[in-house]
């Protein structure tokens, strides 16, 4: 069964709504609670789904653009040693020396040309982590706003049944800490 903290927040505004036909208002304001928490609780998880896949997608790019990298240094030592290769034969003179020596110079270009671009997607690499660990962080802030949350439904569902202001309390308190690590989230 998957976890669908929209459903499952519609579920709860059901669940206060029935709650709230009793003509307590004790009842009616825990129910009210239950409602703006499931609100918060669909939308913290609903967030942290997406700010996990964004990690995962940041990580891919990370691994492609090392991969790209690591095709560009390869092409640049096997450069570097056509040059070297180039410079040995025109050192050696001959009738060929001077297209060798062209050669070598075509190769040195071509092999600038891959460090820069080793150096680029080096570059690219790290952008990429750097986003997917931001991604991750804001996922684990998002995923402990969405627990304390929860509880905090789970207890304001057991200051109904027990009509005890303190676990209304208590889940009003988790609550705001729970908003409070999904500001932290974005804002961290």
């Amino acid at each position: 069964m998957s976890h669908d903290p929209a459903l499952e927040a519609h579920e709860h505004a059901e669940h206060a709504e029935h709650a709230a036909h009793e003509s307590s208002p004790f009842i009616a304001k825990v129910s009210i609670t239950i409602a703006v928490l499931a609100v918060m609780a669909a939308a913290a998880g609903s967030l942290e789904t997406v700010e996990g896949g964004r990690a995962i997608t940041e990580s891919s790019e990370a691994v492609l653009a090392q991969d790209r990298a690591t095709d560009a240094w390869n092409e640049y030592q096997a450069d570097s040693l056509k040059r070297h290769m180039y410079d040995i034969a025109a050192g050696n003179g001959g009738d060929h020396a001077a297209d060798y020596k062209k050669d070598s110079s075509d190769e040195r270009t071509a092999q600038d040309k891959a460090r820069s671009q080793a150096e680029d997607f080096e570059k690219d690499r790290q952008a990429h982590v750097v986003a997917s660990a931001r991604h991750e962080d804001r996922h684990h802030w998002l995923t402990g706003s969405a627990t304390l949350i929860e509880i905090g439904i789970a207890l304001s569902t057991v200051a109904i049944i027990t009509r005890k202001t303190q676990f209304w309390v208590g889940a009003m308190g988790l609550g705001a800490i729970g908003i409070a690590l999904f500001g932290v989230a974005y804002l961290a």
